[in-house]
């Protein structure tokens, strides 16, 4: 699993060490950017989707515990990083999920990324059991996951999917578009009792929004945005029964 994370520590030779680090050690760890004190953190944290901070203790114009209560609702791992092992104790009543001791041991170092890949897969895998729909739309909704939970869509909104490898493209009305990590194949299935046609081995459509059906071996279809998608030879004949 890929992991997003920043550097915050006001010391250039630190930040470059950790960095170079992780760069050679723990290659699924990608740095966003690093921070010198708890304002640059701040804005890094909040222009930035996180999956962890790793953080030193004492900066200047405060602290780490200062910087966590201004981030208030946290939903990222944090592996402390210091010289000091008397914040231990603190650390773990903000929840840290690791505390490495300065100098940095390389080992140690590459057991805190393992361990925060495990948290983030085992939350991953519990996101893909609740938060996606297993079975077929419940009213007319479907949930589309997103980095903090799901946003809840009408499926009466979607115009047509597309495939795009293992995702899905979404197309809603007023021109929204959501990308999703799972297969057409997927949502084919929930949304089959709901008036969605497989059209082509790259599209689903929502039959409702087909204005127009032009004739060809297979044809294609004209929908209420405009946008004409292919027919395939194959899904022709279940596509027009929709429309007998």
């Amino acid at each position: 699993m890929k992991l997003t994370s920043i550097i915050v520590e006001d010391e250039e030779t630190s930040r470059q060490i950790l960095n170079n680090y992780l760069k050679k050690y723990c290659p699924n760890v990608t740095v966003l950017g690093e921070a010198e004190n708890v304002e640059e953190a701040l804005v890094l944290i909040r222009n930035n989707d996180l999956d962890l901070v790793f953080l030193d203790v004492e900066m200047p114009y405060g602290n780490a515990f200062d910087l966590l209560d201004k981030v208030g609702d946290i939903n990222f791992e944090t592996v402390f990083v210091t010289a000091y092992n008397h914040y231990a104790i603190d650390a773990l009543n903000a929840h840290a999920s690791y505390y490495l001791m300065k100098p940095i041991s390389i080992d140690e170092l590459i057991k805190a990324v393992d361990y925060v890949t495990e948290i983030k897969t085992k939350e991953e895998a519990l996101q893909n059991q609740v938060l996606v729909p297993k079975t077929n739309t419940v009213n007319g909704k479907i949930t589309i996951p997103q980095q903090n939970g799901f946003e809840v869509i009408d499926t009466s909104d979607i115009l047509y999917c597309k495939a795009d490898d293992n995702y899905t493209e979404i197309y809603l009305n007023a021109n929204k578009k959501k990308v999703v990590s799972k297969t057409l194949k997927y949502f084919e299935d929930i949304l089959k009792d709901s008036g969605f046609a497989r059209v082509h081995k790259s599209h689903l459509v929502n039959v409702n929004e087909v204005v127009k059906y032009m004739k060809g071996k297979g044809g294609s279809v004209i929908l209420s945005n405009g946008k004409e998608i292919m027919v395939s030879a194959s899904k022709k004949s279940a596509l027009l029964s929709y429309f007998k």
